[in-house]
């Protein structure tokens, strides 16, 4: 089936699914989040089961909107000029299996996929955290790239979880979203929690060694704690 087969609405919906989500992948070099080509967001269309998603091996200071590529639930190419993103059958995976989610994105930002690397959730011992992850960041399995191994993985590390980021071992952050520039925010703010909590683990580190009675560990948030920052921050905060 070809895009043009749809209806106009359709048309009309991925046209401005296109911008956005090539805008987006501009906010991946602006926050610091990629190097080269690799990473990728997609955002999932309201009105048919097709999603847009970057063209693989691309480097970002030659993506516009008509680059971008089109594809069904299956990860199957409807309209574009390029093969889809090589994570592509994740992306589809993750839209297949949770119909809440309209946006993922995956970066190999440096703190998290180091975290990543030793296969290592982050602590919740931030009130950030508590906010946007409800808890600790956790890992998801090993899967290599190609089929949907690494979105089986993301679905089933995430769906019963608050957190909308995952690190899959030995790869990096998978986020997800209401849209693509929710889960964007998300990579965002895992690469920022994933830096600063590593920090504050090798004060503690340093610490125990100059004052080992006086040094202080991280603290760990209580969960009922963090359930307060998540409610409050999910339906107070903002406009």
């Amino acid at each position: 089936m070809k895009l043009s087969d749809f209806p106009q609405e359709v048309q009309d919906e991925v046209a401005t699914t296109r911008k956005i989500v090539c805008d987006l992948h501009q906010e991946l070099i602006n926050w610091g989040l990629v190097m080269w080509t690799a990473g990728n967001v997609s955002q999932r269309l309201k009105s048919a089961d097709l999603f847009v998603i970057k063209p693989s091996g691309v480097m970002y200071s030659e993506l516009t909107p008509e680059s971008m590529v089109v594809c069904d639930l299956d990860g199957n190419l409807i309209d574009g000029t390029r093969k889809p993103s090589s994570d592509t059958a994740s992306h589809a995976y993750v839209y297949r299996n949770m119909p809440d989610v309209y946006g993922v994105t995956h970066t190999h930002s440096t703190y998290a996929t180091a975290w990543a690397a030793r296969g290592e959730e982050i602590p919740c011992v931030l009130t950030m955290m508590g906010d946007e992850f409800g808890g600790p960041i956790p890992i998801g399995p090993f899967a290599l790239i190609g089929d949907d191994s690494i979105g089986k993985g993301i679905v089933d590390t995430l769906q019963d979880s608050k957190s909308p980021a995952v690190l899959m071992q030995n790869h990096g952050p998978f986020t997800i979203g209401k849209d693509a520039e929710a889960s964007v925010k998300a990579a965002a703010l895992t690469e920022e929690v994933a830096r600063t909590v590593h920090i504050a683990r090798q004060g503690a580190i340093y610490s125990k060694v100059l004052h080992p009675t006086k040094h202080k560990d991280l603290i760990k948030i209580p969960q009922e704690m963090i359930d307060s920052l998540n409610d409050r921050y999910t339906n107070v905060y903002g406009q």
